[in-house]
């Protein structure tokens, strides 16, 4: 992993990001930034690895989900997002138009096809 932490909410769920490297791409050029919340970090590890990313761990808590990542993967329906990671293998700053975040599905469905 090039990055990645947890965070606990106030309820003792718990919010994981992950940077991992593009399914569909072979050469691992692009990163992608996976937030997962999950009842805790094993449970939200496990829901990728059923998702055919088996080699997953959270190795620290060097880069936890800010604040914008945490709100969005709570207001998404199967708080299981990605969008495309930053350079540098940290967590985006906050920018006038950042990348939107998207449905694990659809990053999925790039790497079968």
């Amino acid at each position: 992993m090039a990055a990645g932490g947890f965070c606990k909410l106030p309820d003792g769920m718990v919010v994981v990001a992950l940077n991992l490297p593009r399914p569909a791409l072979a050469d691992g050029t692009s990163d992608v930034r996976v937030l997962v919340h999950a009842h805790n970090r094993a449970r939200a590890l496990t829901r990728l690895r059923n998702l055919g990313l088996r080699a997953v761990y959270l190795r620290g808590n060097a880069a936890p989900p800010t604040p914008d990542e945490i709100t969005a993967v709570l207001h998404h329906p199967d708080g299981l997002i990605w969008r495309t990671a930053p350079d540098n293998g940290v967590a985006p700053p906050v920018v006038a138009a950042p990348e939107l975040w998207r449905p694990i599905r659809a990053l999925l469905r790039k790497a079968a096809a």
